[in-house]
């Protein structure tokens, strides 16, 4: 699992999981979704005339592709404001906050990948209007978060133990 590899993301997404309600395995879905766990993850420049670097499609960025606009609306709701999209703590903090807002607007469960991804990708009004229904590779994508939140969910089972007891400290390094 990610976590033996990235020590301290286990805490973090814990935290996030604590304080906003939405599941460890949820927030990796959606953050392996969105950038693969790539701290610099950028959408693809748009190409002119197929082969010139043109813009970039949107704003977002970071482990959680946070739109800008969007991250300094969870910075200012939580007070955070020296969080990066580039840190792991604070995206998984974001996811949390973002899908705990988007489960209270559209009545969503905390535990429903598919939709909170959904919602995570059109956006809170656009998911109630339902623009995703028109959009087929949108819901493959949301099915494929849900069945990867089931993955992560089996993995953690397995190992959740050893990971709450290890802590995340550098003393930890030697169990």
């Amino acid at each position: 699992m990610i976590f033996d590899e990235k020590r301290g993301w286990y805490d973090a997404a814990k935290d996030s999981e604590r304080r906003w309600g939405t599941p460890v395995p949820v927030q990796l879905a959606i953050i392996h979704q969105e950038s693969k766990f790539d701290a610099r993850a950028k959408p693809r420049r748009m190409r002119i005339l197929g082969f010139i670097p043109g813009p970039r499609p949107s704003t977002a960025y970071g482990y959680a592709q946070a739109l800008t606009y969007t991250w300094q609306e969870y910075a200012s709701e939580t007070d955070n404001w020296g969080a990066s999209r580039t840190d792991f703590s604070d995206a998984a903090d974001f996811v949390g906050w973002y899908t705990a807002r988007t489960a209270r607007t559209n009545r969503l469960s905390r535990n429903d990948a598919y939709n909170l991804y959904l919602a995570y990708h059109d956006g809170d009004s656009g998911y109630s209007r339902g623009t995703y229904k028109r959009k087929p590779w949108l819901l493959r994508t949301a099915r494929k978060v849900a069945g990867l939140a089931d993955r992560y969910r089996t993995q953690l089972a397995r190992c959740e133990t050893r990971l709450a007891e290890r802590g995340s400290g550098w003393f930890s390094w030697s169990r």
